[in-house]
């Protein structure tokens, strides 16, 4: 596949259809992770669910929508009430590397992919109180 200079990972990948099937795998493993599901205070995961969607579509060169709902992101600030700890990271990474080896991405997508959000897993964590 010919990538054009102004073609974004979005594009890519396959635009907002295969974000939003990462997404929905990825929460189908936090919900019967039992880690994760309790850092979720919505009984519902349909919203975190949206949300996570649209950020990783603006992310990665999509629509803006993420932004123009919610705001600037400011993650670290949005989890600051949740405990993010080493453990949540790691199963956090667990759910979302089983929603990418499920995806039909080329192997430098998902190694772009799975950078991005081994970072960002990384990055989230507020917390080395296990307890």
């Amino acid at each position: 596949m010919v990538v054009d200079a102004a073609t974004t990972f979005y594009d890519e990948i396959g635009g907002g259809e295969v974000i939003a099937g990462i997404v929905a795998r990825f929460y189908e493993g936090v919900a019967d992770d039992e880690v994760l599901r309790p850092l979720y205070p919505e009984e519902d995961l349909g919203p975190a669910q949206e949300r996570f969607t649209l950020f990783l579509q603006q992310y990665w060169g999509g629509p803006t929508t993420y932004s123009e709902r919610r705001g600037h992101p400011r993650l670290r600030m949005r989890h600051a009430p949740f405990a993010v700890t080493p453990t949540a990271a790691q199963h956090w990474l667990r759910c979302f590397r089983t929603a990418l080896d499920e995806a039909d991405l080329t192997p430098e997508q998902d190694a772009t992919f799975w950078e991005y959000v081994t970072h960002a897993a990384q990055f989230m964590v507020n917390t080395f109180d296990e307890g």
